[in-house]
C-alpha cells in the first residue's frame, strides 16, 4: 500500500496527523510531511480513517503492485 497526498488540495490542518502520527507529521514550516509513503499493513485501518476524515479529501491509498486505489 502507498499513501498519496494531493498537496495542491491539502490544507495541512493536521487531522491525519492526529489519526496516524506514525505516517503523517506537520513540519517546522507547518506543511504536511508523509513520514512513511509505504506504511505497514497494520496501519491500513487508521489510514482509511485519516483519508475519510480529511476535510479536503486529499489522501488516497493505492495498492503498490497495480496502482489501484483502495
Amino acid at each position: 500500500m502507498r499513501v498519496v497526498v494531493d498537496f495542491d488540495v491539502c490544507e495541512s490542518n493536521g487531522v491525519c496527523v492526529q489519526t496516524v502520527p506514525e505516517v503523517f507529521d506537520l513540519g517546522d514550516d507547518d506543511l504536511l510531511d508523509v513520514l512513511q509513503p509505504s506504511p505497514p499493513e497494520e496501519l491500513e485501518g487508521k489510514l482509511r480513517e485519516a483519508a475519510g476524515r480529511c476535510p479536503k479529501q486529499a489522501i488516497t491509498l493505492v495498492d503498490d503492485p497495480t496502482g489501484e486505489e483502495r
